[in-house]
């Protein structure tokens, strides 16, 4: 048997890639499937996790979970899924659009920020019930702080690129709700991945104040770094490289660009995937159909191969059948919880901005999806030691049950309020490039 590398062998090797090739089919059929029955493609990657993993596939005999992804394997796919996440999370900065904001920006700002309060509040309000009973992780203890933080971040959530996927599906781009709820979830994204980093500055200080001033203190001097020079330099060399149309060489300088900057914020304190965001939301914009073309496709669809390695990395800690009568107790208060804080936090300000009941009851049931982004926060909080497995899996539960409600719920298109100005609607429609 031959030895690769650091103890890697070759049969790890071919497993691994045996698990990829299986993952692939697995997430296709699924995802062709939930498009079958009107919901996102991401739902039935999703799924496909979870049934590749101890909770369906683990519970045939055989052992066929732990003979696809042995233990030995998995650390491998963890670090291929890493790679396709930092990867879609500089796509997602990148199709971040400030535009999108502007034409309703003060409604969409109160709407998220509403949304985010609320759900904040009473995902903290739920981690007072549930911290006692998930207070240690591998026999390490959980500070309060951390996990009430990292509860009301998870409720906070409203995936953009899921969002925007199901607007598409729905044809529901150029109507105001469509609008307005990808300006709010734009904001509201923005807003999660900066508690996300808080939070993770949280746990890396292990409670030492000076510490987390001195993460705190890196972070504002590495945001600095990124507008003030590596934005006008990155800029500067697009423009440049592009003209000469030199495409191959300029991408493998952005992915080398993104995989500096998500070391530089691990390395900081606070997750890779913030770095990887934060060099795609300082790329320039322009000229867009060129970019589009030759840099973020290529780029997409390396993520469409690679995320649903992430989605099978995720099922392995998905275990339904590790729930006790008191953790299905607990899941249903989850789910309450992160419907009452996102429905009720967009509603109400909708309703008192003049949105009509059934244009602000959509509003709500939009920015209560959460899908891709819930995960990426949940994997982060496992990797920083904040959930334990069963905390995992219901909160894993309660995002496809969140994402999966938003079609079945809005209303028909014809409805709908039209009419968003063509200024909107190219950057709108633009934003739904990212495949999930």
């Amino acid at each position: 048997m031959t030895v690769l590398a650091a103890g890697i062998q070759e049969e790890q090797i071919a497993t691994m890639l045996l698990g990829i090739g299986v993952i692939l089919l697995v997430g296709a059929a699924l995802g062709a499937l939930a498009r079958r029955l009107g919901q996102p493609k991401v739902i039935g990657e999703i799924t496909a996790g979870i049934v590749l993993g101890p909770s369906l596939l683990g519970l045939l005999p055989g052992d066929l979970t732990e003979r696809l992804f042995p233990a030995d394997v998995r650390p491998l796919l963890s670090a291929v899924s890493q790679v396709g996440l930092v990867l879609f999370m500089f796509v997602v900065g990148w199709e971040f659009e400030r535009r999108l904001i502007r034409p309703y920006a003060r409604l969409a700002a109160g709407v998220s920020l509403s949304s985010i309060v609320l759900a904040f509040a009473l995902g903290v309000a739920a981690a007072v019930v549930l911290y006692p009973h998930h207070d240690t992780v591998a026999g390490h203890h959980i500070s309060f702080t951390a996990f009430a933080t990292f509860m009301g971040t998870a409720m906070s959530v409203t995936a953009f690129p899921v969002l925007a996927r199901i607007l598409t599906e729905n044809r529901l781009m150029d109507t105001r709700i469509g609008a307005l709820s990808l300006a709010s979830a734009a904001i509201d994204d923005v807003l999660a991945w900066c508690l996300l980093a808080y939070v993770s500055a949280l746990v890396s200080s292990d409670g030492d104040y000076a510490g987390l001033a001195r993460i705190g203190a890196l972070s504002v001097g590495y945001v600095a770094l990124m507008f003030l020079v590596v934005r006008p330099l990155v800029a500067r060399l697009v423009w440049r490289w592009a003209a000469m149309e030199r495409w191959s060489v300029l991408l493998a300088v952005l992915c080398a660009g993104v995989f500096a900057s998500s070391w530089l914020t691990s390395w900081i304190g606070i997750h890779q995937i913030f770095g990887a965001f934060l060099f795609g939301f300082i790329m320039p914009r322009e000229p867009r159909r060129v970019l589009a073309a030759n840099l973020r496709r290529p780029l997409d669809d390396v993520s469409v191969v690679l995320l649903p390695v992430f989605f099978i990395v995720t099922g392995l800690g998905v275990d339904l059948g590790a729930l006790t009568g008191t953790d299905v107790l607990a899941l249903a208060l989850v789910i309450t919880v992160a419907c009452a804080g996102k429905l009720l936090g967009a509603i109400v300000p909708a309703r008192l901005s003049g949105l009509s009941w059934r244009e602000s009851k959509d509003l709500g049931v939009l920015m209560n999806t959460r899908g891709l982004t819930e995960l990426i926060i949940l994997n982060a909080a496992v990797s920083l030691g904040v959930l334990d497995g069963r905390m995992f899996t219901m909160l894993v539960i309660m995002a496809l049950v969140t994402t999966a409600m938003a079609a079945p719920l809005l209303s028909r298109r014809e409805h709908l309020t039209a009419g968003v100005p063509d200024k909107v609607r190219t950057p709108v429609a633009d934003a739904t490039a990212p495949r999930t």
